[in-house]
């Protein structure tokens, strides 16, 4: 079997990638692998503290951050969102998926918490994108590869969301990624900070997550990576330098997929959703928590409607949950998710297994690239 080294320096050496940092933990041993460049045009080799924009692996951390206020009493799965988002106090959605954005029908029930955790409040993304309401995700929320500072404020965000038709009514079917981000809108409201004074204090300070945050600071420039897309004949284009996007606090702070991080950072995170929400003899999330994030919470017609986001498997809190071993690296109970931006973290309660691996090359849509493929069939030990 290829070692870990092996696998990224692959995708290295054929052009896919500049560089990539890869670990894969078990049972307190960690292999940490740091390969290429942190850019194409011969910059700093990668190192395992080099920062990424890990995108949707800000899921898993938003519905931590959730379950946290639901400990505490501030809010219950089965709360209606409106008194702490009166924006969506009268919901409409489409009379069917494919009907113009004016034909509308009101919402059948209110949206609750737990929609927003299982992405199904009836916002996001289906497999089919061309749907008349689909459009305004992109053209109004800017619900499209992270692009920090072009996004409104919350408020205003909020204000343009109340506007556009859910596209099924709430608890009908999965949709991806923009129940996220109306998740870190309710955290900030609820808990009366902002978004990521919340996440600093209840989990980046306690699990020592030094390098996350939705900013890099001027002195950790250095170590941030540069952001590209695959052109015409696969050349890699820059998309965003260090000192661009992420270089100072946006106005809307993304929980669907803004932070940056290490993969020292989100091991950290791994390793207390594996001790069920403990870090050393602190709890930061009772043991109910933790299995309820991490267990599918679909119906198997959900999961089959989903299609190519997460091929078929199921969806707990904030990642996927695999149900039925389809491919070699699908383990029953492994809990994770990608990151548009190369990014995967996954951890496998069986096994006690935490993988890793970060790259900076944006995918092409939902299909996972073999980056990532080759890297799972590497964890699962093919």
């Amino acid at each position: 079997m290829s070692t870990l080294r092996e696998v990224l320096e692959t995708h290295v050496r054929d052009g896919s990638v500049p560089g990539a940092v890869g670990l894969v933990a078990r049972g307190g041993r960690a292999d940490v692998q740091a390969v290429g460049r942190a850019d194409t045009g011969g910059g700093a080799p990668m190192a395992s503290d080099s920062i990424f924009r890990i995108a949707s692996l800000t899921k898993p951390i938003t519905a931590a951050a959730a379950m946290m206020l639901i400990e505490d009493g501030r809010i219950g799965l089965d709360a209606p969102v409106a008194p702490w988002l009166p924006e969506l106090a009268s919901p409409v959605a489409v009379r069917t998926p494919e009907s113009p954005v004016d034909d509308v029908v009101p919402a059948t029930r209110p949206i609750n918490v737990l929609d927003l955790l299982t992405f199904r409040a009836g916002y996001g993304f289906p497999s089919d994108f061309s749907l008349p309401a689909v459009a305004p995700l992109f053209g109004e929320l800017k619900q499209a590869p992270p692009q920090p500072q072009a996004v409104a404020a919350p408020d205003a965000w909020m204000a343009a969301l109340s506007r556009i038709p859910l596209l099924h009514q709430p608890g009908e079917a999965w949709l991806y990624n923009t129940c996220s981000d109306i998740l870190g809108v309710l955290i900030a409201r609820v808990s009366g900070q902002s978004l990521p004074e919340f996440l600093a204090e209840r989990l980046f300070e306690p699990l020592g997550m030094a390098d996350t945050g939705f900013e890099v600071p001027a002195q950790k420039l250095d170590r941030f990576t540069s952001y590209y897309r695959a052109g015409e004949a696969g050349v890699l284009e820059l998309v965003d330098a260090p000192d661009g996007q992420w270089s100072s606090m946006p106005d809307f702070p993304s929980a669907a997929g803004g932070l940056v991080s290490t993969v020292g950072d989100w091991h950290a995170f791994g390793r207390m959703l594996l001790a069920d929400g403990t870090v050393g003899d602190r709890p930061l999330l009772t043991s109910e928590s933790v299995r309820q994030m991490t267990t599918d919470h679909l119906t198997p017609a959900q999961r089959k409607a989903s299609g190519l986001f997460t091929e078929g498997q199921g969806w707990g809190f904030g990642g996927s949950v695999d149900v039925e071993r389809t491919d070699p690296w699908n383990v029953p109970g492994r809990y994770g998710w990608v990151g548009g931006t190369g990014t995967t973290a996954h951890i496998v309660p069986a096994t006690g297994t935490i993988a890793i691996m970060l790259s900076q090359v944006e995918m092409a849509g939902p299909q996972h690239p073999m980056t990532m493929r080759d890297f799972w069939r590497h964890v699962a030990g093919e």
